[in-house]
């Protein structure tokens, strides 16, 4: 690949399970037929402190920028999202993250259509993490794909099923086809390797609240995934089936959540079984075909402090135990919190990871391992101002 973006750690996502919103630039009504259009967007900043490599200059420097648009009115509603990133030069690389439409049935059922989420595991984000744990690399967390889902709520019980024909597509970078938001199966620039092509995935998620106390509420569901896998390489089909169970439990300003699970890929190619060829923000990597993985998170609230200001600590586990014999595990853990202050949000994480190719490993790591025990470690700080 042309660019050393494996090796250097640029902050990966822009979202979780704890982020403010903020509302944008509305014109029209919500409430009336014609429905209202919201622009909102935010540009970023990002300094890192990082115990490998060399490109440790201590600066801070533009990261990323989004922009949104959301239409929504009583039955219509639609999103459109497209993100710019920085690595060497301005929007080097940059991509679609969704492009979708939908019809509100009712309260309780509505139908999505195009470029969106898929309903798996917990959310749409695991952990409070910005950038993200070691399955979003995988493909499992945060995962955006071109198909359809429909949402069904009875009562306390909600679920979810989504056909997706194909992924997200590749949009502008370096790489061959790894300027993608989501880590898909790519078309691999190394011609010892296997191209595969998903589609036809078929995903599905259920999931129950349990009310406890007036102040505690507990999740719990499962979710599964199968998808064909076509090998361009051989001709051959394989496939996908990979499930994860997940639990949650809030209470007043505490949150806990547990997502685990098991993925299973079969990419028919005799010379490399147990692994395959997958990229995202612009890099392409090995990710092992089986394995358990694993993310843990917990989070506090402390709101309005002062004047508005809002602190959100965090701690997140996030693995890939691999099923292959002398493959080494993968991990990405946080300790971080987010500060929140109006259209200005400040976050700080610090990382420690093992086996990983985003923070000091190479394009082994998610399959056999980048041939180091020790642990890299990095300190992000990302600075946010949202319009």
């Amino acid at each position: 690949m042309k660019k050393q973006y494996l090796t250097i750690g640029v902050g990966l996502i822009t979202g979780s399970m704890a982020w403010p919103c903020f509302a944008g630039l509305t014109f029209g009504d919500a409430k009336t037929d014609t429905g209202a259009l919201t622009i909102s967007g935010y540009v970023r900043a990002n300094y890192q402190d990082k115990n490998y490599g060399s490109d440790n200059d201590h600066k801070l420097q533009f990261n990323a920028a989004k922009i949104a648009l959301d239409y929504d009115a009583p039955k219509w509603f639609g999103h459109a999202e497209y993100r710019c990133y920085q690595y060497s030069t301005l929007c080097d690389f940059s991509t679609l993250v969704d492009a979708y439409a939908g019809y509100r049935f009712n309260d309780q059922q509505k139908l999505t259509v195009g470029l969106q989420p898929i309903p798996f595991g917990i959310g749409r984000f695991w952990e409070s993490s910005l950038y993200g744990g070691i399955n979003n690399t995988m493909g499992l967390e945060d995962a955006h794909n071109l198909g359809a889902t429909y949402h069904h709520e009875l009562g306390a019980t909600k679920f979810d099923v989504g056909y997706f024909a194909t992924d997200g597509g590749n949009y502008t970078g370096d790489s061959r086809d790894s300027a993608r938001y989501t880590a898909n199966f790519v078309k691999t620039s190394d011609p010892t390797q296997s191209t595969l092509n998903e589609k036809n995935m078929w995903i599905a998620r259920v999931s129950q609240d349990v009310q406890l106390s007036p102040d505690m509420t507990l999740n719990v569901g499962g979710s599964y995934w199968y998808s064909d896998l076509k090998n361009k390489t051989t001709g051959l089909n394989g496939n996908r089936k990979t499930w994860a169970l997940f639990t949650g439990l809030n209470y007043k300003d505490l949150a806990l959540s547990f997502t685990g699970g098991q993925n299973d890929v079969s990419n028919k190619d005799a010379l490399h079984p147990d692994y395959s060829v997958m990229g995202s923000y612009d890099g392409e990597y090995y990710v092992a075909n089986k394995g358990q993985f694993y993310t843990a998170d917990v989070r506090y609230s402390f709101k309005d402090l002062y004047k508005g200001l809002n602190i959100t600590p965090y701690a997140a586990y996030t693995a890939y135990i691999k099923d292959a014999n002398g493959y080494k595990n993968s991990s990405r853990n946080f300790l971080g919190a987010s500060f929140d202050y109006k259209k200005v949000s400040l976050v700080a994480e610090y990382i420690i990871s093992k086996n990983d190719p985003f923070i000091g490993g190479d394009s082994d790591s998610l399959a056999q391992g980048d041939g180091s025990s020790k642990s890299n470690r990095l300190l992000n700080l990302t600075f946010f101002y949202y319009f």
